[in-house]
């Protein structure tokens, strides 16, 4: 059936929104795609609901390809579940929780991994069920503490998330294989460039984990990658270590006052003011070590301090910290913290040797101390002498200081080895859009996932989970496809295939105008009619740019002689042809 702009629901707006920060917010609203209800929170209006469905319809295709049988879950969910997990703590402010009025708790779900499980404990106890992969596409609630950028990240979100299920790791991986297939089909079909990276599973656990970015300038995650094929959040990097370098000969530990240089920058400057220089030329950061003081809280709500000591001309990467300390919350130590521990010499922190501080104390902090990797057995620091205005140069790890253990905490550069072997690294910005994971056996094991295998033993089933966010696609489709007139969609997921505009006050125009609606219909194209009478044929012209049909008709002042003008949003280009003409092109 035709759809008619005189009737449809639909108003675009002249003006920005004023909280739009990127592009698809700005069009989106603009051009009645989406109405802002509260921070992060969207109205979905009719022809953003068409977009939504066709992006939808394909994910529904490539997952009955891939095997997969839809279900769907409520968002409303008993607390007990997470209990069981440990994920109503670890979630911490990120969940909405609320009560019911008998006081039972309950959450808005933010995925959905425990009841995935308990359907199949539930329903499924031999091997001969297995393999089973299902999944939903579900609204998704997360108290993010900033929402922004629309639809790119906000605190109700629709996700399509599925499940797969077998007794054997064997059986786990070709599960997995089919979804990772899937998404590749899924991306390919949508127009979406995207760079399959190493992963951490964070909250979900797990062990392979692995996301599909989107490469943008506006995305929120930083992702490596080199020549050879090697990709991976920042966060889930490793530091290829260099290698041990023998004691002998190296010089010992100089103590050396050093007055108002409680920062990097400061003490390079005095280092090259009065130390003799290093065999390499100069005193850089590089040769020093910074010591951070970070506080964790525990999910028990204890606070507990620890220094991680990286090579100066780094710095400590937040993402990276709060992955390496998960689920612990993580910030830096606070004057309260040093207050309560005065062997910290804020400014000055070096690390504690083997039989105590760097100046002989007893040290009796009982923090921990951890080193980056590179801080290998042999390398030569200056670093804090843990005394006020004093430092120390010639301080050798694994000699005169061991750590308790090494962390992934410092910044990545471009030029950093990748692990693989594979060369340097740059770095880039991606949108995540879908994330797939080996879950393992860890929610089976806790809820009581078991089934019978051949030989009549229960066994604990083994879960792979497979997420892709269809509204954050929607927004990332929108930001690829626009230019400074409006949207401009893809055929693939367009809410109509053709936009017929009839112009001028001409009534054979507007007949024309529908009977060329009507055929193109008849043709099987959804066609939005701009049929309004009474609007300027710019007004017109500025709503279809706005609105982004891929492809519109004009019928205007050719009518009367059976022509009307094709006009291809994506190229640009304007041809005048007869309307059988039209009909032949546009639905071939």
């Amino acid at each position: 059936m035709v759809t008619r702009l005189s009737h449809y629901f639909l108003r675009t707006l002249r003006e920005d929104p004023a909280d739009a920060e990127v592009a698809s917010h700005r069009l989106l609203v603009r051009a009645g795609y989406i109405r802002r209800q509260a921070p992060g929170v969207f109205a979905w209006l009719p022809i953003g609901l068409r977009v939504k469905a066709k992006i939808e319809t394909i994910i529904r295709e490539e997952m009955a390809a891939a095997g997969a049988y839809e279900v769907h879950f409520p968002a409303l969910l008993p607390r007990e579940p997470y209990e069981l997990t440990g994920r109503w703590e670890e979630y911490g402010d990120t969940l909405f929780r609320l009560q019911d009025r008998k006081g039972a708790d309950y959450l808005l779900g933010p995925t959905h991994e425990e009841f995935f499980t308990l359907l199949v404990k539930d329903l499924y106890s031999s091997y001969k069920d297995l393999p089973l992969t299902i999944f939903q596409i579900q609204d998704k609630y997360r108290d993010e503490f900033r929402p922004r950028a629309g639809l790119l990240r906000g605190r109700e979100f629709t996700m399509k998330d599925a499940y797969s299920f077998d007794y054997t790791d064997a059986g786990l991986d070709v599960s997995y294989q089919a979804q990772r297939d899937a998404y590749e089909r899924i991306f390919a079909r949508l127009g979406l460039e995207y760079v399959i990276v190493q992963a951490d599973a964070g909250a979900m656990g797990g062990s392979r984990s692995e996301e599909f970015l989107h490469p943008t300038a506006i995305g929120e995650d930083t992702f490596v990658r080199s020549a050879g094929g090697y990709a991976a959040n920042v966060e889930a990097f490793t530091t290829v270590a260099p290698e041990p370098i023998p004691f002998d000969g190296l010089p010992d530990p100089v103590i050396f006052d050093s007055p108002d240089t409680p920062t990097i920058a400061t003490l390079v400057a005095h280092a090259n003011a009065h130390l003799d220089a290093p065999r390499d030329g100069e005193w850089t950061a590089a040769h020093t070590l910074k010591n951070v003081v970070l506080a964790l809280t525990h999910l028990d709500g204890t606070r507990e301090l620890v220094i991680v000591g990286v090579p100066g001309d780094r710095d400590i990467d937040d993402k990276r910290v709060e992955v390496a300390f998960a689920p612990a919350a993580v910030e830096p130590a606070t004057e309260a913290d040093f207050e309560k521990h005065p062997l910290l010499v804020k400014g000055y922190i070096g690390p504690w040797s083997p039989t105590g501080a760097i100046l002989g104390e007893e040290s009796a902090t009982g923090i921990r101390f951890l080193l980056d990797p590179r801080v290998v057995d042999g390398t030569a620091w200056i670093t804090g002498a843990n005394a006020d205005e004093k430092h120390v140069h010639s301080l050798v790890a694994g000699r005169d200081f061991v750590a308790d253990g090494f962390v992934e905490a410092a910044s990545v550069r471009p030029g950093d080895p990748a692990p693989d072997g594979s060369g340097p690294v740059e770095l880039a910005r991606g949108m995540e859009i879908g994330h797939v994971f080996q879950l393992g056996r860890k929610y089976a094991d806790v809820l009581g996932a078991k089934v019978l295998d051949e030989n009549g033993k229960l066994v604990t089933v083994t879960m792979g989970s497979y997420g892709i966010g269809v509204t954050r696609i929607l927004a990332n489709i929108a930001e690829l496809n626009n230019d400074e007139k409006g949207l401009i969609w893809p055929a693939s997921v367009a809410p109509f295939d053709v936009h017929v505009v009839a112009t001028g006050r001409d009534a054979v125009a507007f007949e024309l105008a529908e009977k060329l609606a009507a055929d193109l219909d008849a043709a099987g194209l959804d066609v939005l009619y701009d049929d309004r009478p009474k609007v300027s044929p710019g007004v017109k012209f500025g709503d279809a740019e706005l609105v982004g049909v891929p492809q519109i008709v004009i019928v205007g002042r050719g009518a009367a002689d059976g022509e009307v003008e094709l006009w291809d949003r994506r190229t640009g280009d304007r041809t005048a042809v007869s309307v059988a003409d039209a009909v032949t092109q546009l639905t071939r």
